[in-house]
């Protein structure tokens, strides 16, 4: 399968490109700068982020429920602009991902858990629509990781054959999810240990695979 030629890929947001928009590690940082009850916040949190991030909620209306269903001595654009700075990107894997994509004209396809206002907020700060032909985002797509759907929706958004599919998520459990759809799927761990294992694959431009 290695011989097969990569002409799409499909890449992850959160943990390979940049840090993920909204984590455990994220309301944790929240809770103690805005002296909030974490273990209460992230009950409420669970309860309707999937709702968020399937984009049936706005970005308000979330907050709403998980924090200001009291009053509050700090304002929701205080907690917005907090939630906003916690993307960061994961130094130089958007670099090597565009350069990827340059070198061998690839078909790049957002396969990600995004909520809306998360998302386009990362799209705008880091240019991500440079890198990006389409966004497949739950919040978009009404479907999240790990539906198998949003990697039907994606291979149909692709039109590419699936041997020709390469996936890269940093969740084991959405890379299972790929492979059982028979799409090739890496685990990333690291960027350096992703550069080593796309050494091992070959990539021709999308739409273009050359007659053997």
């Amino acid at each position: 399968m290695k011989n097969i030629e990569i002409t799409t890929l499909f890449l992850d947001i959160g943990g390979v490109l940049l840090t993920n928009g909204w984590d455990r590690q994220a309301r944790h940082k929240a809770a103690i700068q805005f002296k909030l009850d974490e273990e209460e916040m992230n009950e409420r949190h669970h309860l309707t982020f999937d709702t968020y991030e399937t984009g049936k909620l706005t970005l308000d209306e979330y907050l709403n429920r998980i924090v200001f269903y009291t009053k509050r001595n700090f304002s929701k654009k205080d907690f917005t602009k907090f939630i906003f700075d916690q993307s960061q990107p994961i130094k130089g894997s958007l670099e090597f991902f565009k350069e990827l994509k340059e070198k061998y004209r690839l078909r790049v396809i957002a396969v990600s858990n995004e909520a809306k206002e998360i998302n386009e907020y990362r799209i705008k700060k880091y240019k991500l629509n440079h890198l990006f032909d389409s966004f497949v985002s739950s919040c978009y797509v009404h479907l999240r990781k790990p539906d198998a759907d949003i990697f039907r929706m994606a291979y149909n958004v692709a039109q590419t054959p699936l041997p020709n599919i390469l996936y890269v998520d940093d969740r084991h459990m959405f890379v299972e999810v790929a492979r059982s759809l028979n799409i090739r799927a890496h685990h990333f761990k690291s960027l350096d240990e992703a550069k080593k294992y796309m050494n091992t694959l070959k990539f021709s431009a999308a739409g273009i695979i050359k007659k053997r």
